[in-house]
């Protein structure tokens, strides 16, 4: 009894800690205070979700690359690992909810910051849609009862498209719900659910490996659309799309034990763990497919491969974990969008901001922004019944916008280690913390900071570029819808326009377009050093 009561009385004493020092950065504990190490890994894990998107894309990246397409998976990790190791530095300094926004912030100016946090936001609603959607892709091969509409699954034709909008908003009412409770309930369902995703990761792996029919070596070979070219740049999609997310453990920072000293680990810990999982999935799929040539694995993917290779009920009953990890990937996505919308919100820079910003005292959680996320990507989700071209172009767009918040994170990162002006020794320019909370040095990249962060930034531009080219082979394959072919294109600037527009109205009247409560940025950096006062 005593040994618990020490433990939590340690738990509390560390909680007052965190508390104060957010207090720092200008902002009170509201969100409540209860995720620990593994929460927060769950958290990024389960937003990157192997199964959820790998399930979801590997017909799309097999059908442009075939085979050779895997590896491709390797490069994007390799990319991504840079990014999450910036990424990790500055989530020992700044450990505040709607990461991207926060970093963007301090590293360059409250303008900069705020549309990186606008783009990052409106990116999470869709993918949170996207999510959803991949249940189009395991349940009718589970059971054709939940073929609803029509008798075609396939998540390219009219009523597949259709049946899958059904299938998605109906999960988001029930993540929604989830998100409106206390947030340890989210983390115990997160957990669970992330344990279980492993579980049935590791073990579709060992099946499909131990079912191999060929060997390693027809990876050489693409087979697919695109010969070697089209492997690299049309089925990198498919790794670009997994790989994403684990910021996410930087999102909950607010909510995470210790947080200069967790969230770093965890968001490497997240990215390595599902880039060697979705890297063996992709592997196995492609080593135990029934057969490459029979245009099967590039329409139904890898649910083919389970229930052809491994037998009816066999592949079934994994596809319902794969079913119970697009869940848990909606859920964790939702969330961290929440938080994101929230932490913009709480800085009075979005449009009904007091009530987004609100945090339920009983529940700890920011119900308004759970709701606008979940309706938002449920709008989304319809867009499947105009048209069953919206599901690739949903997809996509999320990624490259993502992918477009991140690079205005490492850019004017790389920008300030250029300058001399990036301290890596302080946990923030204007909160000189030396120490994580167990008293060690915070996580810092060293003399590897500046050649880790310019490799970065270039990944980055590359795979932008590489999402949003407008290539109509595949956005508008059937020809004639010119607006699929542009859609990531437009709706970044559709976003952008619709960003600054609110901005400019806002300035209009007279208001200040960022009143953030506490940043460090290069200009009040100097302001600092001169002895001016810092907002």
């Amino acid at each position: 009894m005593s040994v618990t009561a020490s433990a939590a009385g340690a738990r509390s004493e560390a909680s007052q800690g965190d508390s104060v020092a957010l207090a720092g950065f200008g902002y009170r504990q509201e969100l409540h205070r209860s995720l620990g190490q593994y929460a927060s890994f769950a958290a990024g894990f389960s937003f990157i979700s192997v199964l959820t998107t790998v399930f979801q894309f590997f017909a799309f990246g097999f059908s442009f690359g075939g085979a050779a397409f895997f590896w491709t998976w390797p490069a994007v990790l390799a990319g991504q690992l840079l990014v999450a190791a910036c990424f990790a530095e500055l989530a020992a300094r700044y450990p505040l909810s709607g990461a991207i926004y926060q970093w963007s912030t301090r590293l360059s100016t409250p303008s900069f910051g705020w549309f990186a946090g606008w783009i990052m936001v409106i990116g999470q609603m869709v993918v949170v849609a996207a999510a959803a959607l991949a249940l189009q892709v395991v349940l009718p091969a589970i059971w054709s009862g939940f073929q609803l509409v029509g008798t075609d699954s396939s998540p390219a034709s009219a009523s597949g498209a259709a049946n899958a909008a059904l299938l998605a908003v109906a999960l988001l009412v029930v993540t929604t719900v989830v998100n409106l409770l206390d947030n340890r309930v989210m983390s115990v369902v997160n957990r669970v659910g992330v344990t279980a995703e492993i579980v049935g990761a590791v073990l579709i792996v060992v099946l499909l490996f131990t079912h191999a029919d060929r060997g390693p070596g027809v990876t050489l070979h693409t087979g697919g659309q695109g010969g070697a070219i089209g492997a690299l740049l049309v089925g990198s999609f498919t790794a670009a799309y997994v790989l994403i997310g684990f910021d996410s453990a930087g999102e909950l920072s607010e909510e995470t034990r210790s947080p200069r000293r967790t969230a770093p680990r965890t968001i490497l810990l997240a990215l390595a763990a599902a880039g060697v999982l979705g890297g063996l999935l992709l592997l196995g799929g492609v080593l135990a497919a029934p057969s490459l040539t029979d245009g099967r694995l590039s329409t139904e993917g890898l649910s083919y491969v389970l229930t052809s290779t491994l037998g009816e009920g066999v592949g079934r009953a994994l596809l319902v974990d794969v079913v119970v990890a697009i869940a848990v990937a909606t859920l964790a996505i939702q969330t961290s969008g929440s938080r994101m919308l929230f932490s913009m919100a709480r800085d009075g820079s979005l449009p009904g901001a007091r009530l987004l910003a609100k945090v339920s005292p009983r529940t700890g959680m920011p119900t308004a922004t759970a709701l606008t996320v979940g309706v938002a990507a449920a709008a989304l989700c319809l867009l499947n019944l105009a048209s069953p071209e919206a599901f690739l172009a949903i997809g996509t767009t999320c990624i490259a916008m993502l992918y477009l918040a991140y690079l205005m994170v490492t850019a004017p990162m790389l920008l300030r280690r250029l300058r001399g002006t990036y301290d890596t020794t302080r946990a923030d320019t204007t909160h000189p913390d030396t120490t994580d909370e167990s008293g060690k040095p915070p996580f810092s990249l060293g003399r590897w900071g500046l050649p880790v962060n310019a490799l970065a930034c270039l990944y980055g531009v590359a795979m932008t570029v590489n999402l949003a080219w407008p290539r109509a082979t595949v956005y508008d394959p059937a020809g004639g819808h010119w607006y699929f072919q542009w859609f990531t294109i437009l709706f970044l600037l559709a976003t952008v326009g619709l960003g600054g527009l609110y901005r400019a109205v806002v300035a209009r009247r007279g208001r200040r377009p960022d009143p953030l409560k506490s940043v460090s940025t290069p200009a009040a950096d100097a302001a600092s050093t001169a002895g001016s006062p810092v907002r």
